[in-house]
């Protein structure tokens, strides 16, 4: 029973990490997947059973894999999806550096 609960209180924080890592309040994604915004609350709080279908809706509108919110799939950070995104918005000639600057990190040379 207490790795049960343990197990539901982990998937309900890496659902709101999820959310808050994809910009969406919990009234955007109650909206969004046609439910009402304390049903979301609910759901973060760990005091409401997601569905397996509620559970892939949550995983497809906040860009991680299902696997990641059951804690399966450990490999897949939040972080980096944070990263990307902040990629994404930069110029090409800022994406070019910050290539040039990962390179000299993984040869262990500082960037000049």
């Amino acid at each position: 029973m207490v790795e049960h609960t343990a197990r539901k209180r982990a998937i309900a924080q890496r659902l709101r990490a999820a959310r808050e890592q994809a910009g969406l309040t919990q009234g955007q994604i109650a909206k969004l997947l046609n439910m009402h915004r304390p049903t979301v609350s609910e759901i973060e709080a760990g005091r409401r059973r997601v569905s397996a279908d509620e559970l892939a809706m949550f995983a497809r509108h906040y860009g991680v894999r299902p696997e990641w919110l059951l804690g399966e799939d450990e490999a897949v950070d939040l972080e980096l999806r944070l990263a990307a995104r902040q990629f994404e918005k930069l110029t090409p000639e800022d994406r070019q550096r910050v290539f040039e600057f990962l390179r000299s990190l993984a040869h262990g040379k500082p960037n000049q």
